[in-house]
């Protein structure tokens, strides 16, 4: 379940970036932070589950920074 969560928000991820690189608007940029955000929260998780708890925790850190510049992002846009 987890590795289909992480493949699922890596495209969407990509898309958006790749959207953004290529037409030069990024109106979609918070949409990209915020599923980068659920992917960093996913693999977070995984280490947890392989028992690497100093990973799992710098990741789960680093979602909930990428969860507050887009949900900013959102807000201010």
């Amino acid at each position: 379940m987890l590795i289909i969560l992480h493949i699922i928000f890596s495209v969407v991820a990509i898309s958006f970036a790749a959207y953004g690189l290529i037409t030069n608007n990024f109106e979609f940029q918070h949409y990209m932070t915020f599923f980068l955000g659920l992917l960093m929260l996913v693999m977070g998780i995984q280490e947890f589950k392989k028992e690497r708890k100093v990973y799992g925790w710098l990741l789960v850190v680093v979602f909930l920074f990428l969860l507050f510049v887009s949900i900013q992002g959102f807000l201010l846009s």
